[in-house]
């Protein structure tokens, strides 16, 4: 499966493009959407530049679900792994309880994991948590303002 395009912009909307680099709130240098690799203070880019990122961000995500998940996902679902695995990496989500409740069918369970993983710096952070909440319901396949 790949991103769908309402999956990439619900990411987006999450990420939120910037133009010049700046710490997360754990402190990690980041541009574009949500881009970190190789960035450092003082980094700008182009929107060009932050949307070949965020291909080249979004494609190992899908990779990770593609060879993680053992059941069948619908779009909706795919997306809301995809846009859990770009915010928390491919190594969270292959650790997770929720990777292990899914892919033994236990999708309601899978989806409750969700919200475990709002944390950030040791602290609850609102923007995850409403992240998290919207990943969910996309998970099942609700309506997601964005």
């Amino acid at each position: 499966m790949t991103l769908s395009d309402s999956g990439k912009q619900f990411i987006k909307s999450k990420e939120r493009l910037r133009l010049e680099a700046y710490r997360d709130a754990v402190g990690v240098w980041t541009i574009g959407w949500g881009h970190i690799v190789g960035v450092k203070e003082g980094d700008v880019c182009t929107i060009e530049q932050a949307e070949a990122w965020f291909a080249q961000d979004a494609a190992p995500c899908e990779a990770c679900i593609n060879s993680l998940v053992t059941v069948e996902l619908t779009q909706a679902q795919f997306d809301a792994l995809c846009s859990f695995a770009f915010n928390l990496g491919c190594m969270a989500l292959r650790n997770s309880t929720l990777l292990r409740l899914l892919n033994a069918g236990d999708f309601a369970g899978a989806a409750e994991q969700f919200g475990r993983w709002n944390h950030a710096g040791g602290e609850v952070l609102a923007g995850l948590t409403e992240r998290r909440e919207q990943e969910m319901a996309m998970f099942n396949d609700g309506v997601v303002a964005t």
